[in-house]
């Protein structure tokens, strides 16, 4: 176990990234096609083939997912994943070659770096290339390289954050896992202590509460679609198409666990939920399991997350 997605059999995960310019992308690989559902809950999304993954469309399964930086911009990066499985035979024969199914959800980070540079088909093909089922790095990385949170006060008085990732295995052989790239509009909290972890900082760079700044109507205006957050959650489980569009709902319980506000008009937020077909197990264990795993991911993307572009991280404040 390496308490990532990459637990979950059949997955594996690349990154690409440009570091100095705070951007790149993330590819969730699947080593046989697999069922997948989607939830897009945020007003403000950037996706693509999502609408394939609804149960009474034809295509059932996926190839790889993308998960991606620099907004409508960065959709581009699934293409160079279509590229590199195209290249290898891999996608749904259509009698005249191969098209690989790579569903696609972006997050706005055009805010950090060089709003210019933007990933591409070159740094898509470059994290497909790059995937593996070794433990999968965290922070400022792939689709996290640029994240942030806490925008209510300005962006200047914003957070760093990152990607995450975590895993739980049950002793049946069930293995659940989620992948996030968290860039939200409001703070991220610990459901556990209710310590807020990143978030909106005031004058005096104390960490607020998004919520409570609300209601006292003391947030800047915020540009929509400016955010959002984008997750894969994976299991080694028997769903159906169906199913798994029933478990990327249940999953989005984990974002409302630790994102506070969560799915609002200046997020994005998607989930998507893969099954690779192994072990026979119920839609609302699986689901709940989800939930979990993707509130300790986002977590992990907070805690992993490094200063940069200007913007302290949750190191800066709770760790030396």
């Amino acid at each position: 176990m390496t308490g990532t997605i990459v637990d979950v059999p059949g997955v594996l995960v690349g990154h690409a990234q440009n570091e100095e310019t705070l951007t790149g992308c993330s590819v969730i690989m699947l080593e046989k096609p697999s069922v997948c559902g989607v939830d897009v809950r945020g007003s403000a999304p950037g996706t693509r083939e999502t609408d394939l993954l609804d149960p009474v469309n034809l295509v059932s399964v996926v190839h790889a997912i993308c998960l991606s930086g620099g907004s409508a911009y960065g959709l581009d990066a699934a293409t160079g994943v279509m590229q590199y499985l195209e290249e290898r035979g891999i996608g749904l024969d259509v009698g005249y070659g191969v098209v690989p199914i790579v569903p696609a959800a972006v997050l706005f980070d055009l805010a950090v770096g060089d709003y210019r540079v933007r990933p591409d088909r070159q740094m898509g093909y470059e994290a497909a290339q790059a995937a593996s089922c070794e433990t999968v790095a965290q922070g400022n990385v792939g689709a996290g390289t640029g994240a942030s949170v806490g925008k209510l006060n300005g962006f200047g008085n914003a957070m760093k954050s990152g990607l995450g990732t975590a895993s739980v295995i049950l002793p049946n052989g069930l293995v659940v896992g989620a992948i996030v790239a968290v860039n939200a509009v409001g703070h991220v909290v610990d459901p556990q202590s209710g310590t807020i972890l990143a978030g909106p900082r005031d004058e005096q760079g104390t960490i607020r509460d998004s919520l409570e700044m609300m209601r006292q109507h003391a947030f800047a205006p915020i540009p929509p679609g400016t955010n959002t957050t984008i997750a894969v959650v994976a299991s080694n489980a028997r769903l159906s198409k169906a199913e798994a569009n029933k478990v990327a709902q249940m999953a989005h319980d984990g974002l409302a666990r630790t994102i506070r506000p969560i799915h609002t008009m200046y997020d994005g937020d998607t989930v998507f939920a893969v099954a690779t077909d192994e072990i026979e197990a119920s839609v609302d264990l699986v689901g709940a399991l989800s939930a979990d795993v993707l509130a300790e991911a986002v977590i992990q993307a907070v805690k992993h997350a490094k200063e940069a572009g200007g913007l302290p991280s949750y190191r800066s404040y709770f760790q030396e």
